[in-house]
């Protein structure tokens, strides 16, 4: 997105996800804010936590824990970094 559309917000961003029906997956912290304090709703997010690898190395590690894990990652906000991914499923609210 950053390339196709510089300076969106990342709620835009979001909402571009939902609107594909598509897991997100970013590097940026932002999204917790989004998903958790502001409850918006998503697909599912994936934040990458592998700053300061080299390309290859994150796509390695991005690619096998979509290979492991993918059927878990939607309606869930996910983090993957080099020791482990964590999965974190969206709860409902009833009321």
């Amino acid at each position: 997105m950053a390339e196709l559309a510089p300076g969106v917000d990342d709620a835009e961003v979001l909402a571009c996800a939902n609107a594909d029906q598509a897991v997100l997956l970013t590097a940026d912290k932002d999204f917790g804010e989004l998903v958790f304090r502001q409850r918006l709703v998503h697909a599912g997010v994936i934040l990458s936590r592998l700053a300061g690898l080299g390309a290859d190395r994150k796509a390695t590690i991005v690619a096998a824990a979509i290979d492991l894990h993918s059927w878990k990652f939607a309606d869930a906000f996910s983090v993957a970094s080099p020791a482990a991914v964590r999965i974190r499923r969206r709860i409902e609210h009833k009321g």
